[in-house]
């Protein structure tokens, strides 16, 4: 272990400087998922599980921005995609294990306005009620306190789910290893719909066969980022700096608590499919493999499909045929969003890893770094960046030495005999800060890729020359996110309240966590 962390210290030099994820995750970023919604991958995190490092878990985000108040259907799942998560563990970019998950729909109130309603031990119809309904009739069900059974009579919009290993070309359905069916977790409708809904969404962590857990559901999106000031052509606030805007102070820079600058994904909601796995079932050797062993790294990436054909009738639903077409895909964070070109969004999305070396032009002289020198005329790296494409293969520090390089590819690679990062020892930055539990080993929900980008795709700060001011201390100055995450599966933390979330704006007070001080204008 000691001299793979060496491994790592060293050539960080030379992988962290690649300019790979951008400043936000993948929250609308292509034309072809800004139409389809509920198809567009946000976000997907792979880490060795903090209380079980025997265990990777895994997490797909998907459907962006869902104010918690939005009713009355909410974020249900979408019956008609199959969400998938790959693992590529023989360094060929080609899926050799898939989880799929697949939801179905069913309205149990179809009479009733709303998707989810309830309220005390329920509400009957008064004294005054006008016929035909008479008084002491049940009007309103109780509040709803469990997915199935009693407590779960106002809960009309139900999803139900499975979950499909495919590994060697089998198909493997991973069931309820208690028996019965998957719930998703539908979103917190409030207090008084919802009374207890953190003992509600627990009841969504289920124990599937061989130690495998799942959840799914929605739930507070555990991104972070001052998205509005990043989208204004990199206008960064002044604020979290003295004099210039998108630079920290250095005690700004070490205070992984504190935000000064306005989180726009505060108090959104997201949908998540999270499964933890057990490392044997992920490597080509079926075994827990040490991080020197070049079978102990995989590489991770999230699809979204949908039917092939559809046809939309004047009465009925629609009907769906063909094979499933790949709408969407993420592996490494913003490679999509602000590496590649609008022009080419869309044939990304629908392409497979293994024929990433297409895109390579796009690394070579990114134009985000351009951007980046032109708005605050910093010094940048010269072109040609060829930086990235190491990112893009099975190489140290990520990999051990003796690895199959394999071809460019955007995968998320995790090399999972590396153990987690105790909370107390945790940083942001991950490994551009010496935390070897994180991004880009991986990533996991807490990790700060946008200033981690900054730094690395416009700042060089590893390239030599580039470690300076104010290069090394660039970020958007929000280090944290607006709730705490859990330290147990499923990680994310559970959904904002509908009738009570706030989003933290510009000039308000509470700027971290809702607490301290007021979030900067300018």
């Amino acid at each position: 272990m000691d001299n793979l962390r060496s491994v790592f210290c060293i050539a960080m030099a030379v992988l962290i400087s690649a300019p790979a994820p951008g400043f936000a995750a993948s929250h609308r970023e292509a034309p072809i998922t800004a139409l389809d919604t509920k198809a567009d991958i946000t976000d997907i995190y792979a880490f060795v599980s903090y209380d079980d490092p025997t265990k990777v878990t895994l997490i797909l985000n998907v459907d962006p921005l869902l104010a918690p108040g939005n009713g009355p259907n909410y974020f249900p799942f979408d019956d008609n995609i199959l969400y998938a998560i790959h693992i590529d563990n023989n360094n060929d970019a080609e899926a050799d294990v898939s989880f799929q998950f697949r939801f179905q729909t069913e309205i149990r109130a179809p009479e009733v306005f709303t998707g989810f309603v309830g309220a005390g031990n329920g509400i009957e119809a008064p004294s005054n009620s006008p016929p035909p309904v008479a008084p002491g009739t049940l009007i309103v069900p109780p509040a709803i306190t469990a997915l199935d059974g009693a407590g779960s009579e106002g809960l009309s919009l139900r999803q139900t789910y499975t979950v499909t290993m495919v590994k060697d070309g089998v198909d493997i359905p991973l069931r309820n290893s208690a028996g019965g069916s998957l719930f998703a977790v539908p979103t917190n409708v409030g207090p008084r719909t919802m009374p207890n809904y953190a003992e509600l969404a627990q009841q969504g962590i289920y124990g599937l066969c061989d130690g495998v857990k799942v959840f799914a559901g929605t739930v507070d999106d555990p991104f972070y980022i001052d998205l509005g000031a990043t989208f204004d052509s990199l206008n960064l606030r002044m604020g979290t700096a003295r004099s210039i805007g998108g630079v920290l102070t250095p005690a700004q820079d070490a205070d992984d608590n504190t935000n000064t600058a306005p989180d726009f994904v505060s108090g959104f909601n997201v949908n998540t499919i999270a499964i933890e796995v057990p490392i044997a079932m992920l490597t080509r050797t079926g075994k827990r493999e040490p991080a020197a062993s070049p079978a102990a790294t995989i590489g991770v990436w999230g699809t979204t499909s949908r039917p092939r054909v559809t046809v939309r009738r004047a009465s009925g639903g629609p009907d769906y045929s063909g094979g499933w077409t790949q709408v969407q895909r993420m592996g490494n964070p913003l490679i999509n969003e602000l590496i590649i070109g609008t022009g080419n969004k869309d044939f990304w999305s629908m392409s497979h890893p293994v024929n990433d070396s297409q895109f390579a032009h796009y690394a070579l002289d990114p134009l985000l770094t351009r951007v980046v020198n032109a708005v605050y005329g910093i010094n940048i790296p010269p072109p040609p960046r060829k930086d990235l494409l190491l990112l893009m293969q099975y190489l140290p520090p990520i990999a051990a030495s003796g690895t199959p390089p394999g071809p460019v590819a955007d995968l998320l690679r995790l090399n999972t005999g590396v153990p987690p990062t105790p909370k107390a020892s945790r940083k942001r930055l991950a490994v551009l800060a010496g935390d070897l539990g994180g991004f880009p080993n991986g990533r996991r929900v807490s990790d700060d890729v946008t200033d981690i980008a900054l730094r690395v795709v416009a700042g060089g700060v590893l390239v030599s020359g580039f470690n300076v001011y104010p290069n090394n201390l660039l970020g958007d100055g929000v280090n944290t996110n607006d709730v705490p995450y859990q330290e147990t599966f499923p990680y994310v933390a559970f959904a904002h309240d509908g009738r009570d979330s706030r989003h933290i704006d510009p000039g308000e007070p509470g700027c971290t966590m809702g607490a301290g001080a007021p979030c900067p204008v300018n």
